[in-house]
């Protein structure tokens, strides 16, 4: 089997991915509506955490679903500042539930928001206390011009987990669960010895990450020659303000969030379409689009295969059969990585190193598509590892 985001193909795939999942960024926040002027006159996001929680909530287009007010963490880290110097991220999260019962952390995927959960937080916040936040980079958080790598969102998780979670709660079990990109960065963040102990689950959907090359493959270098680079770091900034200013436009959007959405589309609404514009225009929006893109496109990242050997709790992989863009054949290949490296048995001789697969009819965001199928597999696995 060929390397899950091969060095050929891994640009391009990452770019349809951010330009589809673009669509899903901070879909109508509580300060979406009525905050669309500020944006064209160049105000970002960061400004905008100002209003009020009475204001957020009385323009809050998404009160039906029971969305709590958002928050903002004052992130303070040396990711975007030097080894020396710290610098401070306004990063943007909810939780839902009741803070004495066991907690979920929700992970977005690639270049979407919190709000890409709409579905899912107000049903698991009726058993468990919720939280999801947003990437550094996207929906609503800050996003620096700095470079990213999967190690930015890795550690964000973890930081989030005892700077805000561990703090408000006696309990520190947790499951992290997560979408795309956010289900590489739940795993990364779940097989770190800086919060493994507290782990209880692990839920992919949809898991975006490398494997290892098998015998017989090669990967591209990842230093090619620096003239070469340069021509190629040119065009690829071109092609991407291209299609950056291209999927803002809402009939692509819609169309491009059809095609991964291929059973049931009806959760692409207006309001998902019209939510898209407003965090695309930050000022620094673009140039996030292109590093995360081009950073995550090539280069040394984790495979997928080394997090998975880490892994010291139960997975599970609610996976999404009808995904054009990660195959099932990866979710074949996690189960047959997770046997050889953890034992066949559930909880046999592993103990708690077992996984579990629920094939949900969806495709990439089978959590939005299908929240109904993904949030009775969720509530499922929670039962078992808490």
């Amino acid at each position: 089997m060929k390397t899950h985001l091969s060095a050929a193909a891994a640009t391009v795939a990452a770019a349809l991915s951010l330009s589809t999942a673009s669509a899903f960024t901070a879909s109508n926040h509580p300060r979406v509506q009525g905050i669309a002027n500020k944006v064209h006159d160049s105000a970002a996001p960061s400004a905008l955490f100002s209003t009020t929680t009475e204001a957020a909530e009385s323009s809050n287009p998404i009160s039906t679903l029971d969305m709590p007010p958002y928050s903002i963490w004052e992130w303070n880290t040396h990711i975007g500042g030097s080894e020396n110097t710290k610098t401070t991220h306004s990063i943007n999260y909810l939780s839902m539930g009741d803070t004495s019962k066991p907690t979920l952390l929700l992970v977005h995927g690639f270049g979407a928001s919190s709000y890409h959960f709409r579905y899912n937080i107000p049903e698991l916040a009726k058993d468990y206390h919720v939280y999801a936040i947003d990437m550094l980079g996207f929906g609503w958080s800050d996003k620096p011009i700095m470079d990213y790598d999967a190690s930015v969102w890795r550690d964000q998780v973890i930081e989030f987990i005892d700077q805000v979670i561990h703090t408000e709660k006696e309990d520190k079990s947790i499951a992290i669960a997560g979408n795309s990109l956010g289900g590489y960065t739940a795993m990364y963040a779940a097989s770190d010895d800086r919060i493994k102990e507290h782990v209880r689950g692990c839920i992919l959907l949809n898991a975006a990450g490398r494997f290892r090359p098998e015998e017989g493959e090669e990967e591209t270098p990842s230093d090619p020659n620096p003239i070469v680079k340069s021509i190629s770091s040119a065009f690829q900034r071109f092609v991407i303000a291209c299609s950056f200013v291209i999927t803002k436009q809402p009939a692509r959007i819609e169309q491009i969030l059809k095609s991964v959405y291929p059973s049931d589309s009806s959760n692409v609404n207006s309001e998902l379409v019209e939510s898209i514009r407003v965090p695309a225009l930050d000022p620094n929006a673009a140039e996030v689009f292109y590093r995360v893109i081009t950073k995550n496109g090539s280069g040394p990242q984790a495979f997928v295969d080394d997090i998975i050997k880490e892994l010291e709790c139960p997975v599970l992989l609610a996976w999404g059969e009808k995904d054009p863009w990660i195959r099932p054949a990866a979710a074949d290949k996690m189960q047959k990585l997770h046997a050889e490296y953890h034992g066949k048995n559930v909880g046999g001789e592993s103990g708690s190193k077992w996984i579990k697969r629920v094939s949900i009819d969806a495709g990439h965001c089978p959590h939005d598509e299908a929240p109904e199928a993904v949030n009775a597999a969720i509530l499922g696995f929670a039962a078992e590892v808490f």
